[in-house]
Protein backbone atom coordinates (compact mmCIF):
# COMPACT_ATOMS: atom_id res chain seq x y z
CA UNK A 1 0.00 0.00 0.00
CA UNK A 2 1.10 3.12 -1.05
CA UNK A 3 1.02 6.82 0.88
CA UNK A 4 1.33 10.62 0.83
CA UNK A 5 2.94 12.54 2.90
CA UNK A 6 0.39 14.35 4.94
CA UNK A 7 1.92 17.50 6.08
CA UNK A 8 4.53 20.21 4.77
CA UNK A 9 7.21 18.98 6.79
CA UNK A 10 7.89 15.53 7.44
CA UNK A 11 10.39 13.70 9.78
CA UNK A 12 12.91 14.14 10.84
CA UNK A 13 13.39 10.34 9.38
CA UNK A 14 16.39 8.10 9.04
CA UNK A 15 17.51 7.88 5.55
CA UNK A 16 19.64 4.69 4.05
CA UNK A 17 21.47 7.39 2.31
CA UNK A 18 21.13 11.57 4.25
CA UNK A 19 21.44 10.18 7.77
CA UNK A 20 18.76 11.94 9.94
CA UNK A 21 16.84 14.17 7.31
CA UNK A 22 13.89 16.81 7.66
CA UNK A 23 11.57 16.60 4.67
CA UNK A 24 10.04 19.74 2.90
CA UNK A 25 6.90 18.29 0.81
CA UNK A 26 6.23 20.97 -1.72
CA UNK A 27 3.21 19.08 -3.05
CA UNK A 28 -0.50 18.98 -2.06
CA UNK A 29 -0.82 16.74 0.88
CA UNK A 30 -3.51 15.35 -0.47
CA UNK A 31 -2.55 14.20 -3.85
CA UNK A 32 0.71 12.92 -5.93
CA UNK A 33 1.35 15.20 -9.12
CA UNK A 34 4.88 14.42 -10.40
CA UNK A 35 6.65 14.95 -14.05
CA UNK A 36 7.82 11.29 -13.64
CA UNK A 37 4.54 8.45 -12.91
CA UNK A 38 7.13 5.64 -11.49
CA UNK A 39 5.61 2.05 -11.15
CA UNK A 40 8.19 1.90 -8.15
CA UNK A 41 7.30 5.01 -6.22
CA UNK A 42 5.91 4.92 -2.75
CA UNK A 43 3.20 7.94 -2.83
CA UNK A 44 2.07 5.57 -5.48
CA UNK A 45 0.74 6.74 -8.96
CA UNK A 46 0.38 10.13 -9.94
CA UNK A 47 -3.22 11.77 -8.83
CA UNK A 48 -5.90 12.99 -11.25
CA UNK A 49 -6.12 16.00 -10.21
CA UNK A 50 -5.85 19.51 -12.22
CA UNK A 51 -5.27 21.60 -9.58
CA UNK A 52 -3.68 20.28 -6.50
CA UNK A 53 -3.79 23.18 -3.81
CA UNK A 54 -0.16 23.79 -3.03
CA UNK A 55 1.46 25.00 -0.11
CA UNK A 56 2.02 28.51 -0.37
CA UNK A 57 5.76 29.72 0.25
CA UNK A 58 5.06 31.44 3.67
CA UNK A 59 3.24 28.52 4.92
CA UNK A 60 6.63 26.39 3.73
CA UNK A 61 8.89 28.77 6.05
CA UNK A 62 6.22 29.10 8.87
CA UNK A 63 5.72 25.11 9.28
CA UNK A 64 9.79 24.86 8.45
CA UNK A 65 10.68 27.60 11.19
CA UNK A 66 8.43 25.82 13.86
CA UNK A 67 9.99 22.57 13.43
CA UNK A 68 13.53 23.92 13.14
CA UNK A 69 13.29 25.56 16.49
CA UNK A 70 11.20 22.56 18.18
CA UNK A 71 14.25 20.86 17.18
CA UNK A 72 16.45 23.26 18.75
CA UNK A 73 14.82 22.79 22.05
CA UNK A 74 14.44 19.55 22.03
CA UNK A 75 18.95 19.40 21.27
CA UNK A 76 17.98 17.03 18.20
CA UNK A 77 20.12 18.07 14.94
CA UNK A 78 19.33 17.47 10.99
CA UNK A 79 21.90 16.04 9.04
CA UNK A 80 19.99 16.94 6.26
CA UNK A 81 16.97 19.58 5.40
CA UNK A 82 15.51 17.30 2.04
CA UNK A 83 13.01 18.72 -0.48
CA UNK A 84 10.98 15.47 -1.35
CA UNK A 85 6.92 14.35 -0.60
CA UNK A 86 4.17 13.60 -2.77
CA UNK A 87 5.97 14.00 -6.59
CA UNK A 88 8.36 16.98 -8.08
CA UNK A 89 9.54 19.39 -5.89
CA UNK A 90 10.62 21.82 -8.74
CA UNK A 91 7.44 21.77 -10.06
CA UNK A 92 6.42 24.31 -7.37
CA UNK A 93 6.00 27.50 -8.78
CA UNK A 94 7.89 29.68 -6.00
CA UNK A 95 10.67 26.79 -5.70
CA UNK A 96 13.71 29.10 -6.27
CA UNK A 97 11.84 31.27 -3.24
CA UNK A 98 11.49 29.15 -1.03
CA UNK A 99 14.98 27.28 -1.65
CA UNK A 100 16.13 31.19 -0.30
CA UNK A 101 14.54 30.70 2.55
CA UNK A 102 15.34 27.39 3.62
CA UNK A 103 19.11 28.43 3.38
CA UNK A 104 18.02 31.39 5.69
CA UNK A 105 16.13 29.17 8.63
CA UNK A 106 19.27 26.70 8.07
CA UNK A 107 21.54 29.32 8.72
CA UNK A 108 20.04 30.24 11.66
CA UNK A 109 19.17 27.14 13.21
CA UNK A 110 21.25 24.14 12.14
CA UNK A 111 24.50 25.84 9.90
CA UNK A 112 25.74 22.25 9.27
CA UNK A 113 23.01 21.19 8.34
CA UNK A 114 23.04 20.30 4.26
CA UNK A 115 20.38 20.88 1.72
CA UNK A 116 19.34 18.25 -0.18
CA UNK A 117 17.03 18.33 -3.04
CA UNK A 118 15.58 14.71 -4.93
CA UNK A 119 14.60 15.93 -8.25
CA UNK A 120 13.75 13.52 -11.29
CA UNK A 121 15.81 16.66 -13.27
CA UNK A 122 13.39 17.66 -15.76
CA UNK A 123 13.22 21.32 -14.00
CA UNK A 124 16.85 21.53 -14.22
CA UNK A 125 15.72 23.30 -18.19
CA UNK A 126 14.36 26.13 -16.34
CA UNK A 127 16.94 28.82 -15.42
CA UNK A 128 15.30 30.10 -12.57
CA UNK A 129 15.04 26.43 -11.04
CA UNK A 130 18.86 25.56 -12.17
CA UNK A 131 20.04 28.94 -10.24
CA UNK A 132 18.44 27.77 -7.05
CA UNK A 133 19.99 24.23 -7.49
CA UNK A 134 23.35 25.90 -7.53
CA UNK A 135 22.72 27.11 -4.03
CA UNK A 136 21.84 23.97 -2.32
CA UNK A 137 25.02 21.57 -1.44
CA UNK A 138 22.83 18.20 -2.65
CA UNK A 139 21.31 17.93 -5.78
CA UNK A 140 20.40 14.36 -6.02
CA UNK A 141 19.45 13.90 -9.71
CA UNK A 142 17.36 10.97 -10.73
CA UNK A 143 18.18 8.18 -13.53
CA UNK A 144 17.31 5.21 -13.26
CA UNK A 145 18.37 3.82 -16.94
CA UNK A 146 21.16 5.04 -19.59
CA UNK A 147 17.96 3.51 -22.35
CA UNK A 148 15.13 5.65 -23.05
CA UNK A 149 12.82 2.41 -23.31
CA UNK A 150 14.08 1.49 -19.71
CA UNK A 151 13.42 5.12 -18.35
CA UNK A 152 9.79 4.61 -20.29
CA UNK A 153 8.85 1.61 -19.28
CA UNK A 154 10.13 2.32 -15.12
CA UNK A 155 10.02 6.02 -14.62
CA UNK A 156 6.89 6.60 -17.12
CA UNK A 157 7.92 10.14 -17.64
CA UNK A 158 4.73 12.81 -18.69
CA UNK A 159 6.58 15.40 -21.00
CA UNK A 160 6.34 13.65 -24.36
CA UNK A 161 10.07 15.67 -24.85
CA UNK A 162 11.84 13.35 -22.38
CA UNK A 163 15.02 11.90 -23.32
CA UNK A 164 17.92 10.35 -21.71
CA UNK A 165 20.13 12.25 -23.81
CA UNK A 166 18.18 15.61 -23.25
CA UNK A 167 18.83 14.82 -19.34
CA UNK A 168 22.12 14.39 -19.62
CA UNK A 169 22.81 17.71 -21.30
CA UNK A 170 20.93 19.29 -18.71
CA UNK A 171 22.95 17.55 -15.40
CA UNK A 172 25.90 18.36 -17.55
CA UNK A 173 25.34 22.03 -16.32
CA UNK A 174 26.24 21.38 -12.78
CA UNK A 175 29.96 20.59 -13.86
CA UNK A 176 29.80 17.44 -11.53
CA UNK A 177 28.56 19.22 -8.46
CA UNK A 178 25.57 16.45 -8.04
CA UNK A 179 25.00 13.30 -7.30
CA UNK A 180 22.85 10.61 -9.23
CA UNK A 181 20.50 8.48 -7.88
CA UNK A 182 19.66 4.97 -9.79
CA UNK A 183 17.15 2.74 -8.57
CA UNK A 184 17.75 -0.53 -9.34
CA UNK A 185 14.52 -3.50 -9.48
CA UNK A 186 12.97 -6.26 -11.54
CA UNK A 187 10.08 -8.31 -12.39
CA UNK A 188 7.05 -7.00 -14.40
CA UNK A 189 4.25 -3.85 -15.14
CA UNK A 190 1.98 -5.10 -17.52
CA UNK A 191 2.99 -8.27 -18.52
CA UNK A 192 6.23 -6.68 -19.73
CA UNK A 193 9.54 -7.58 -18.05
CA UNK A 194 11.46 -5.46 -15.87
CA UNK A 195 14.80 -5.30 -15.10
CA UNK A 196 17.63 -2.52 -15.23
CA UNK A 197 20.32 -4.71 -14.14
CA UNK A 198 21.39 -6.39 -17.35
CA UNK A 199 25.01 -6.02 -18.90
CA UNK A 200 23.51 -3.74 -21.22
CA UNK A 201 21.65 -1.73 -18.65
CA UNK A 202 25.14 -1.32 -16.76
CA UNK A 203 27.08 -0.49 -19.45
CA UNK A 204 24.30 2.09 -21.07
CA UNK A 205 24.27 3.81 -17.51
CA UNK A 206 27.99 3.92 -17.04
CA UNK A 207 28.25 5.90 -20.39
CA UNK A 208 26.09 8.36 -19.16
CA UNK A 209 27.60 8.76 -16.12
CA UNK A 210 31.34 9.41 -17.77
CA UNK A 211 29.18 12.15 -20.11
CA UNK A 212 27.77 13.64 -16.39
CA UNK A 213 30.67 13.02 -14.49
CA UNK A 214 28.88 13.34 -10.88
CA UNK A 215 30.46 13.66 -7.46
CA UNK A 216 28.49 10.10 -6.71
CA UNK A 217 25.98 8.03 -7.98
CA UNK A 218 23.89 6.32 -5.51
CA UNK A 219 22.33 2.93 -6.24
CA UNK A 220 19.69 1.08 -4.38
CA UNK A 221 16.64 -1.06 -5.03
CA UNK A 222 13.01 -1.47 -2.95
CA UNK A 223 12.67 -0.49 0.75
CA UNK A 224 9.10 0.09 0.43
CA UNK A 225 5.61 -0.84 -0.49
CA UNK A 226 5.06 -0.04 -4.08
CA UNK A 227 2.01 0.90 -6.57
CA UNK A 228 3.34 -2.59 -8.24
CA UNK A 229 3.33 -6.01 -6.24
CA UNK A 230 5.04 -7.36 -9.57
CA UNK A 231 8.36 -5.63 -8.43
CA UNK A 232 11.51 -7.43 -6.85
CA UNK A 233 14.17 -6.17 -5.11
CA UNK A 234 17.80 -6.12 -6.04
CA UNK A 235 19.58 -7.94 -3.32
CA UNK A 236 22.49 -5.86 -1.99
CA UNK A 237 25.06 -8.49 -2.94
CA UNK A 238 24.16 -7.72 -6.50
CA UNK A 239 23.85 -3.89 -5.92
CA UNK A 240 27.86 -4.31 -4.76
CA UNK A 241 28.76 -6.15 -7.63
CA UNK A 242 27.39 -3.14 -10.10
CA UNK A 243 28.78 -1.14 -7.57
CA UNK A 244 32.11 -2.42 -8.42
CA UNK A 245 31.90 -2.47 -12.25
CA UNK A 246 30.95 1.55 -12.08
CA UNK A 247 33.85 1.91 -9.96
CA UNK A 248 36.43 0.33 -12.15
CA UNK A 249 35.21 2.80 -14.76
CA UNK A 250 36.43 5.57 -12.02
CA UNK A 251 32.64 6.67 -10.48
CA UNK A 252 32.23 7.25 -7.29
CA UNK A 253 29.64 4.98 -5.67
CA UNK A 254 27.33 4.51 -2.26
CA UNK A 255 25.19 1.21 -2.05
CA UNK A 256 22.30 1.40 0.04
CA UNK A 257 21.30 -1.69 1.52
Amino acid sequence: MSFLFSEIIFGPVKSRRLGTSLGVNLLPTDAKICTFDCIYCECGYNTTVKDGKLPKRSDVKEALEAKLMQMKSAGEAPDVITFAGNGEPTMHPEFPQVVDDTIALRNRYFPNAKISVLSNSTFVRKDVVFEALKKVENNIMKLDSGLDSTVSLIDRPTQSSYSVAGIIKELQKFEGNLIIQTMFLRGTHRGVLVDNTTQEEIEALIGAMKLINPKQIMIYSLDRETPENTLEKVPVEELNLIAEQLRSASIEVSVAG
